[in-house]
């Protein structure tokens, strides 16, 4: 039980003793502070001396670490070890990013070949689309890439589309379809011509049903013989039969595995509107940048490994401050929807009550990821972060050059991310009017590198990654699963008859859902 080792009954007295320490006794108290609390690995450079720690604090996070078993269960992940114990699956999205010459073995079987066997596969169809060589039905080339997916198999493609579309193809255009309302697949291609598009249908399964009611609706949009289809779709999916059912010819499916949860999948068959982007040298540029980081978490030792260092920290806010929330807060355009990205990464791997022992936890895990860049936040809710009643821990991320340099606007930019920064941490005490004193002392930690590529990219997700799981191995629970997303879904599916049925169906919900069902029913009559 975490709450009985050792180091957290030490933890608890040494929070009992430093929790009223303020960061600007802590700088004023060690000169060299803001250089020695700091770590750097595969390019970026993590500065988190604006915490409120000490080095006893690390020392004991650390050991909390050591404690819980991490580095045998960083080790059991990377090599294959059924560590997601209610599915009883491997976890080994590292294994999507290994080099060629890997050996990751799953059921005595070497799961790497069969990896960039796919990634093979992958590029050789981009490098036939990007190059105008893949027709419609029509004999035009594709112009238009839609890609049809839900949860990861929308939130990594959509993120890193943004994020990388510096280094995309303009003459393609992109869209993402993954929300069930049909104002999403409708404004999506509202202005698209169907053949000059191609639809890329993402589900394992390929049941899913809002990404194959997209997919239908994507069908029928096509308005073309059914023999078109498979010129206009492929499929991301392990599920020959029903592609082929949907008419999408299976030697254009791209297939992965049941050791890849959905989250961590964008850097596998799931990034195929990715890899059509920014092309296949880009992506497996992503991939190396995924690999560096991988193996500075594998090998680097806890006090100045980039993603144990982020976990620790954030087991220190939530289980000792009671921090609900942190904010990410990229200083890049580019990275808008990361901090989205982020929340699934985080929320569906760690919001979990159950250890995996089956037991009940009684502290706290996870917390909620929000954020927006810089600086359009600063106009928002940064008054909540400097002088709200709650602890918000921040992660600043910024990058030393701009894609797009013009005029003083970076430097601008920059000048922002790092007051913004200080005066978190400092705040202003002296001011004669209650409102306009700042209080400082709130944590953050800076994400420092020199540009945004691909590479970086990677190694941006894998750190978050394996940050993420630092904090479930010390949380003892299952990362890997997200059984909180069934319940919703097993009552939607039976509650669709009840609303589509013609004649008044017996409802036997609550109240407040029969009245609701009824209401609806009413106005879809008129409608």
């Amino acid at each position: 039980m975490l709450t009985q080792r050792p180091a957290w009954k030490a933890l608890q007295s040494h929070y009992a003793a430093v929790r009223s320490l303020h960061l600007r006794d802590l700088f004023a108290n060690d000169p060299a502070r803001g250089t020695r609390l700091t770590a750097q690995a595969a390019g970026l450079f993590l500065d988190f001396s604006k915490n409120r720690i000490t080095d006893e604090t690390l020392q004991l996070l650390v050991q909390l670490a050591e404690e819980s078993g991490l580095r045998a269960r960083i080790e059991a992940m990377f090599t294959g070890e059924r560590i997601n114990v209610t599915e009883n699956r491997a976890v080994l999205h590292t294994a999507l990013r290994a080099r060629a010459n890997s050996v990751v073995t799953v059921d005595g079987h070497n799961i790497v070949p069969g990896v960039h066997e796919v990634l093979d596969k992958m590029a050789a169809f981009c490098d036939k689309v990007r190059a105008g060589q893949w027709l419609g039905h029509t004999g035009k080339p594709i112009k238009n890439i839609v890609n049809i997916g839900i949860g990861g198999s929308d939130l990594g493609p959509v993120m890193a589309y943004e994020a990388l579309k510096h280094y995309s193809a303009r003459n393609l255009t992109f869209r993402f379809v993954s929300n069930i309302d049909g104002t999403d697949f409708t404004e999506a291609v509202i202005d698209l011509d169907p053949s000059e598009t191609l639809c890329i249908v993402s589900s394992k399964t390929f049941t899913t049903i809002e990404t194959m009611t997209n997919a239908l609706s994507a069908r029928n949009w096509l308005n073309a013989p059914e023999s078109a289809v498979a010129k206009h779709f492929v499929a991301v999916s392990t599920n020959a039969a029903e592609v082929s059912k949907f008419g999408i010819d299976t030697a254009n499916m791209f297939g992965f595995w049941d050791w890849v949860g959905g989250r961590y999948s964008m850097d596998s068959a799931i990034g195929l509107s990715t890899m059509l982007a920014i092309g296949p040298d880009n992506f497996r540029a992503m991939l190396s940048g995924f690999h560096e980081m991988d193996e500075h978490y594998r090998t680097a030792p806890f006090e100045q490994n980039l993603p144990a260092i982020m976990g620790l920290l954030g087991i220190w806010y939530c289980n000792f401050f009671g921090a609900a929330t942190v904010a990410v807060l990229p200083y890049e355009q580019y990275l808008k929807r990361f901090p989205a990205y982020l929340q699934q990464l985080t929320m569906e791997s760690n919001g979990k009550y159950i250890t995996i022992d089956g037991e009940k936890v009684n502290y706290d895990t996870g917390v909620v990821y929000w954020g927006e860049p810089g600086t359009n936040g600063q106009h928002s809710f940064y008054q909540m972060i400097h002088q709200g009643t709650r602890l918000i821990p921040c992660d600043f991320l910024a990058f030393g050059q701009s894609l797009n340099p013009l005029g003083r606007h970076h430097d601008i930019l920059i000048a922002n991310v790092l007051a913004q920064a200080e005066a978190l941490a400092f705040g202003k005490p002296d001011s004669p009017e209650p409102h306009r004193v700042f209080e400082g002392n709130r944590p953050s930690n800076m994400l420092f590198a020199e540009k945004l590529d691909p590479a970086m990219l990677g190694k941006l997700v894998a750190l978050y990654e394996h940050a993420v799981f630092t904090q479930g191995i010390l949380w003892n629970i299952d990362s890997f699963d997200q059984w909180g997303v069934e319940l919703g879904k097993v009552l939607a599916n039976r509650m669709i008859p009840e609303l589509e049925s013609p004649e008044e169906p017996e409802l036997n919900h609550d109240s407040s859902t029969n009245n609701l069902i009824r209401r609806y029913r009413a106005a879809r009559r008129y409608a």
